[in-house]
C-alpha cells in the first residue's frame, strides 16, 4: 500500500511538472527600445540576450526589431544592433567587416573592453573577443577564426531607417594577397552581399 501511495505521489508530481512546462508562456522577445533603455547594459550583458539565437543568412541588414523578435539572423544584424544599444550606454562601437574569400564576416568593436562581439562568439561564457583596435589586427583575428586570410576589411556605420551602409574610412586591402583584395567591389562593401557565417 505504501508502494502505491509513492507511485501515485511520484506520477501527481510529474504531471503537474509536465503541466507546468506545457503552460509556461514562451520567453518574450526583447526590443530595440527596451535594449537601448537598459539601465547600465555592458557588452557582456548584451551578448546574454543573444545566446540562444539562430544563425539565419540574410542578404541584408535586418530591421533591429524583425531582428530581435525572430531570434535568428547573422552578424551585420547582431553588430548593427551591438553599436545602436550599446552606443545609448556610453560605449564607442565600431562596426568592421572583414572579407575573406567566399564571404564576409562584421563585428562590433568596443574600445573600451579592448575586445569585439562576434556572434559567432555569443553563447561563449567570455563572448568577448580580446584584440587590438587595429583595423588589420581585427582582420586578422577573425579571419584566423575561421582559418582564413581576410581580403580586406573596412569600418562603416549603419542607418536603420535608410537601411544603409556607410564606410567610414577606406577599405583597407591585405597588402600580402593585394591582388585578391580587388576582388572587393564598392557595392559588396556597401552591402555586405557576400557575407556568411556561422
Amino acid at each position: 500500500m505504501l508502494k502505491q501511495s509513492r507511485m501515485i505521489l511520484r506520477l501527481a508530481w510529474t504531471l503537474q511538472l509536465l503541466a507546468c512546462l506545457i503552460f509556461i508562456p514562451a520567453a518574450r522577445a526583447i526590443t530595440m527600445e527596451e535594449l537601448r533603455a537598459l539601465p547600465h547594459l555592458t557588452p557582456v550583458e548584451f551578448a546574454r540576450y543573444f545566446a540562444d539565437f539562430e544563425f539565419k543568412f540574410h542578404p541584408e541588414v535586418q530591421p533591429h526589431n524583425q531582428f530581435l523578435s525572430h531570434r535568428s539572423g547573422d552578424c551585420d544584424d547582431y553588430a548593427t544592433v551591438a553599436a545602436d544599444a550599446l552606443a545609448r550606454h556610453g560605449y564607442t562601437p565600431r562596426m568592421i567587416a572583414i572579407r575573406m574569400k567566399g564571404e564576409t564576416h562584421v563585428v562590433c568593436y568596443i574600445p573600451e573592453t579592448h575586445s569585439y562581439l562576434d556572434y559567432n562568439m555569443r553563447k561563449e561564457a567570455n563572448p568577448l573577443v580580446p584584440c587590438s583596435p587595429e583595423i588589420t589586427d581585427i582582420a586578422r583575428n577573425v579571419a584566423k577564426g575561421f582559418g582564413r586570410d581576410w581580403v580586406a576589411t573596412y569600418e562603416f556605420t549603419y542607418e536603420e531607417q535608410e537601411s544603409i551602409k556607410r564606410l567610414v574610412n577606406q577599405i583597407v586591402p591585405n597588402l600580402a594577397i593585394s591582388t585578391e583584395a580587388k576582388v572587393l567591389t564598392t557595392e559588396q562593401a556597401r552591402t555586405g552581399s557576400s557575407k556568411n557565417g556561422k
